[in-house]
């Protein structure tokens, strides 16, 4: 996929799960002013929209490529055949339920020093990826706040 090209549009039902090969995506919703970074998705890590995967329902977010990457699809139809054909995939789609750092973040009152920290140990590779804006509205943390945060590290 090409840098900024959109994988999951807002409004259209999520109908598969994707494993990023190469590269970075990020999932946002659009904003009057600026887009709201929900999830910040690495090389080697399942990417997909889980609300609208989960219930079948219109994704109320957006997955654009960061830059260049390359990512394999795994359809829920096709999932659901390998499901019936062992049950040892059965396994696997418990992959997909299970709760992310964002849910870590935000499901605990966390400092920005300690968000950022939490991000450091389970995807110490963000920082160099993704722009300190970015990460910071990921954080639900102001540019400057971060920076701040990050001249401590």
């Amino acid at each position: 996929m090409a840098k900024n090209e959109i994988l999951l549009k807002e409004g259209v039902v999520c109908q598969s799960v994707f494993y990023i090969l190469s590269g970075a995506f990020y999932q946002y919703q659009a904003g009057e002013m600026q887009e709201q970074i929900i999830d910040l998705h690495l090389e080697g890590e399942w990417m997909f929209n889980h609300e609208s995967l989960v219930h079948q329902s219109r994704s109320a977010t957006s997955i654009s490529a960061f830059v260049k990457s390359e990512v394999a699809e795994l359809s829920l139809s096709d999932l659901h055949g390998l499901i019936a054909g062992s049950k040892a995939f059965l396994q696997m789609a418990g992959i997909f339920n299970q709760d992310g750092p964002r849910t870590y973040l935000f499901d605990h009152v966390l400092s920005p020093a300690q968000k950022y920290g939490y991000i450091q140990q389970v995807k110490p590779q963000i920082a160099q990826v993704f722009p300190v804006k970015m990460i910071a509205s990921y954080l639900k943390i102001a540019p400057e706040t971060l920076s701040r945060v990050r001249a401590l590290y």
